[in-house]
């Protein structure tokens, strides 16, 4: 799923080409993709638009007239953008056709869970937030107070859009890394030098992957669009050396997602119970990184 770099990418290369220029047609494909119909689509063909912006992981295109049409990439979902006369590729789920160029929206597999939703006034663009606590714009003291909001794992914590907003599997990998910090970490358990620590680590690396992501896409609109980026230290890396130590990335995984960390930098060498592999292994289930290097090396 596009992250706060990601969209934050998406969203400066959208303003630049659709601000001030008219919405000519707007076309939905996907079955399921629109979820409001009120005002309806045709409310917003022939609209100026004035703008785009962020919305936790959403995009918000703004129109004249207080109209907002707001695009949830989801898991799969990805932009593109075609100068004219070149027209999109294939049968996007949705096309937008302004003055200088078309927007469309495409998602790969068969799960279809982007959203589109066309709202009028900020109230009801607000509605569509989560409420996540913005933390490049937040000091130290509000973040420390959205993580203690209750007691859960750092990586639920990370990634519950109405803690934080724009976390994501993939960042929260690379955070929890730089902090040198466990996933399972309960929040309550972290003292005040682990929060700061916390706090400049998720500040950095959502910074830093911005500026990559800024400078990869240079004038060209970004294509290239992933979770797993080269130079990420541990997301998307199981089994490859952690560049700060050299020991293997480990991963833990849950349903459809996985978790990814370094047992060395994060846990003191200790590895965390992947629940499935950890249930069929039982006692066999190697406690420590040293353990599981020796079990290798007699295989």
């Amino acid at each position: 799923m596009p992250e706060l770099p990601d969209v934050t990418v998406y969203v400066e290369h959208v303003e630049r080409r659709v601000r001030g220029t008219r919405l000519l047609a707007a076309r939905v494909s996907g079955p399921n993709l629109l979820r409001t119909f009120d005002p309806p689509l045709e409310a917003v063909t022939g609209a100026v638009a004035t703008g785009a912006r962020r919305v936790g992981k959403r995009i918000a295109i703004a129109f004249e007239d207080g109209l907002f049409l707001v695009i949830h990439l989801m898991v799969a979902g990805r932009l593109h953008w075609f100068d004219p006369p070149r027209p999109p590729r294939g049968r996007p789920l949705a096309a937008f056709s302004f003055e200088g160029g078309t927007l469309t929206l495409t998602e790969a597999g068969t799960k279809h869970r982007a959203s589109l939703h066309l709202v009028r006034g900020e109230p009801a663009l607000r509605a569509l937030d989560p409420g996540g606590l913005e933390v490049l714009e937040a000091p130290a003291g509000r973040f420390a107070e959205r993580l203690r909001d209750g007691d859960h794992t750092l990586k639920r914590a990370l990634t519950d859009p109405r803690h934080f907003s724009g976390i994501g599997n993939a960042y929260s990998d690379e955070i929890l890394h730089r902090a040198k910090l466990s996933p399972l970490r309960r929040t309550s358990q972290l003292d005040e030098d682990e929060v700061a620590r916390l706090f400049e680590a998720t500040r950095a690396v959502l910074i830093e992957w911005t500026d990559r992501l800024r400078t990869s896409a240079g004038e060209d609109f970004p294509e290239a669009v992933t979770a797993f980026r080269e130079g990420m230290a541990v997301h998307g890396r199981y089994r490859k050396p952690c560049p700060i130590c050299a020991a293997p990335v480990q991963r833990i995984r849950y349903a459809d997602r996985e978790t990814n960390y370094c047992a060395r930098c994060q846990t003191g060498g200790r590895l965390l119970a992947d629940r499935a592999l950890s249930r069929l292994l039982k006692r066999d289930w190697p406690r420590t990184l040293e353990e599981l290097e020796a079990r290798k090396r007699a295989t």
